[in-house]
């Protein structure tokens, strides 16, 4: 196959992506009936791996629904990701726990702040593009362990 059909086919999606994205709202505004929240206390192995953990409700989905939750330290702008939990969205409330091994190894015991946010992947014009639930931050103190 020559390059140039690829590359108009691979333009035509990035297009239909961006048209698609700007159609559809990427944030909800929180309901009290959907919420996210962090435990103060997070803990970090002697390899680095970091568990966080909280709870979560949310209403209802139409898409995979997942509680991811990243954690930075310091005045550094480096935020590292700490896994994913797929969510029921049952109106319940439900825990959550993520676990996750930044690396390089940059995080400490010590003070340090984490946002979890419940983001569902809702299929808008054949892609999936995210919508999220609920977002919450916290200064947490990850502790070793």
């Amino acid at each position: 196959m020559r390059p140039r059909p690829l590359l108009g086919a691979a333009a035509g999606a990035a297009l239909l992506l961006l048209t698609g994205a700007a159609a559809t709202p990427a944030t909800a505004a929180p309901t009290p009936s959907e919420a996210v929240t962090v435990d103060s206390v997070g803990r970090i192995a002697a390899d680095g791996t970091v568990t966080l953990s909280g709870t979560y409700r949310c209403q209802s989905s139409s898409g995979p629904v997942f509680v991811s939750s990243s954690v930075s330290q310091g005045s550094s702008a480096n935020r590292y990701g700490i896994g994913g939990t797929r969510a029921v969205c049952d109106g319940a409330k439900h825990r959550w726990v993520n676990t996750g091994r930044p690396l390089p190894v940059a995080l400490v015991p010590g003070e340090a702040h984490v946002e979890a946010t419940i983001t569902e992947l809702r299929t808008f014009s054949g892609l999936p593009l995210p919508y999220f639930h609920a977002v919450h931050e916290r200064a947490v103190t990850l502790t070793r362990g």
